[in-house]
């Protein structure tokens, strides 16, 4: 009897513990999204400074429907992988750097280059890294100026990019 009580009262014991391990709350850091403000742009050989903006950092699979004989199910395949484009922006400075490197392209002369994407955390701590490869600039273009605005002159680079991995 006694060692029924006690098998019992092990069981119980077992139970308890196991019931107290699924309901506590998961341990470890907290994770809050990243700010959107707090970034900055690598790329080889440019020192072109801070951007305003970066759009484009995307990547996107074409999805290729297949169906094997007399099977009516369509089965959904991975087809081919692009990237971008990524739209770079910030103030004009005197900087040539971002107008040279698509005028080597205009010229004929294509200059890949490696880059990233940098986001920050509010410390300005690395919190996630976005590294594009073999880009070049396909386009360049200002904003518009007018005499009756106090506004900055923006400057854009779109550039293509043969792929992008998170780092």
């Amino acid at each position: 009897m006694k060692r029924s009580i006690i098998a019992a009262l092990v069981a119980i014991a077992f139970a308890i513990v196991l019931v107290s391990v699924a309901v506590e709350a998961p341990t470890g850091e907290r994770q809050d999204p990243l700010p959107a403000f707090n970034f900055r742009v690598e790329i080889d050989g440019i020192t072109a400074g801070s951007f305003r903006s970066v759009s484009g950092l995307s990547c996107e699979t074409e999805v290729i429907e297949y169906r094997s004989g007399d099977d009516n199910t369509i089965r959904l395949l991975p087809g081919r992988t692009r990237c971008g484009p990524i739209v770079l922006t910030n103030g004009l400075t005197q900087s040539r750097e971002l107008w040279n490197w698509y005028q080597e392209v205009i010229t004929g002369n294509l200059v890949r280059k490696n880059g990233a994407v940098v986001i920050m955390d509010y410390n300005k701590v690395e919190r996630a890294r976005y590294n594009f490869f073999e880009a070049w600039p396909s386009a360049y273009e200002i904003s518009p100026l007018d005499a009756g605005q106090k506004d900055v002159v923006i400057e854009s680079l779109t550039l293509v990019v043969e792929g992008i991995v998170r780092g």
